[in-house]
């Protein structure tokens, strides 16, 4: 392991552990992670976007790097903070160490501090900025850094992680799960699909091929008029990491597309189409992530266990009851977990059914979406 390193929180906290991976200072909001394993999944997941990331689990990195597992080209996060980072790497398609992967790109470590007292300081206090710095600098001026950083609140990164252009995607799961809630893969092609990437994961786009979709990913701010043009036969509005308030474009181009083709929205893009519903956000105080988060859907009363990742949420109180409603609630706190349209085929849910690695409970909700579209705007209104 490398040198001593102090993290401190912006409220002064601080803990001092040993570096790994890239040796530079860094800062970030300080958030924590409840799953067991998918460090890599974490590591190639948009949603983390300027963020550093605790696990809870004591050690971390004992099955390696693989490449072929991340859910996207790059690591977005600024660093990853663990108990005990494995020296050995136990799988056999592994190809590198946790440590040499956060070196080769650029991400910090911080091992060998009580990462349970963190976790249990960020749950009383909420989540914050921190900043990693050499251990021999002041608690003082690491703590002004801190500060100095960006917050969460009001920061648009969909801009930030998204695709600058368009492409398709044709890949699906290699193994699909045979285990209730698993998808059943539809054999052709049948459904044309326009993704809006705000900091989109492949294992989506894999699930959205399993039941029939033809996928073509566009950038964050693509208007509603191009992708109207395109003759989609559904949109979906992708997970992404940051405040969705500040994301005004997405929200204007959503409020064209409404009505107009069947829209499936997760996390982030949930939220945005509540946004665009006349709903508002606000931030929660350490957020939903880990793989273990249990969500109920009202209408069955039927428990999902899901794999969460988001700081932010809709408040039920601004959806109005004429245009949306809440389908889903996250049985922790009874936050808003999911919604659908009255009048026009839309939906939202503020987990992952994707799940890779985690829970697939959900995974039946691509296949709602393609009941969705197979029916289409007339055959909803129909069907009403």
């Amino acid at each position: 392991m490398g040198c001593r390193a102090k993290l401190v929180l912006e409220d002064g906290t601080v803990f001092t552990g040993e570096r790994f991976g890239a040796e530079r200072d860094i800062a970030g909001e300080v958030v924590f992670n409840t799953s067991m394993m998918g460090y890599q999944e974490i590591l190639g997941d948009p949603s983390y976007a300027q963020q550093m990331v605790v696990m809870t689990y004591p050690m971390i990195g004992n099955y390696g790097i693989v490449p072929e597992d991340f859910e996207s080209p790059k690591s977005y996060l600024t660093a990853m903070l663990v108990k005990e980072c494995s020296r050995m790497a136990s799988n056999w398609r592994h190809r590198m160490s946790l440590q040499q992967y956060l070196k080769e790109v650029g991400v910090v470590g911080l091992s060998g501090f009580d990462t349970r007292a963190l976790v249990r300081h960020l749950r009383t206090a909420g989540a914050m900025r921190g900043y990693i710095g050499s251990a021999d600098e002041t608690d003082e001026s690491l703590r002004a850094k801190a500060l100095s950083s960006p917050e969460m609140a009001g920061c648009d990164l969909a801009k930030v992680v998204s695709t600058r252009e368009s492409y398709a995607w044709t890949r699906g799961s290699d193994v699909l799960a045979a285990a209730p809630g698993g998808l059943r893969v539809t054999s052709s092609s049948t459904f044309r699909v326009v993704a809006y990437d705000f900091g989109l994961k492949r294992n989506i786009l894999r699930r959205l091929v399993d039941v029939g979709c033809q996928v073509t990913v566009v950038p964050a701010d693509t208007t509603a008029e191009v992708v109207l043009a395109m003759k989609p036969d559904g949109v979906f509005l992708s997970n992404g990491p940051g405040d969705p308030e500040p994301v005004t474009y997405a929200v204007a181009n959503i409020k064209k597309l409404i009505g107009k083709v069947p829209i499936f929205g997760i996390c982030l893009g949930h939220q945005l189409l509540a946004i665009a519903c006349g709903a508002k956000s606000y931030k929660l105080k350490f957020g939903h992530r880990g793989g273990n988060h249990p969500v109920m859907e009202l209408s069955t009363r039927k428990v999902n266990i899901t794999a969460q990742n988001h700081g932010f949420a809709i408040d039920p109180a601004t959806l109005d009851p004429a245009v949306a409603y809440v389908t889903h609630v996250n049985l922790n706190d009874h936050t808003v977990a999911g919604i659908r349209l009255k009048n026009a085929p839309a939906f939202g849910i503020q987990y992952h059914p994707e799940a890779a690695p985690g829970p697939q409970d959900a995974g039946h909700l691509f296949e709602r979406f393609a009941i969705m579209m197979r029916e289409g705007v007339a055959g909803y209104a129909t069907s009403k």
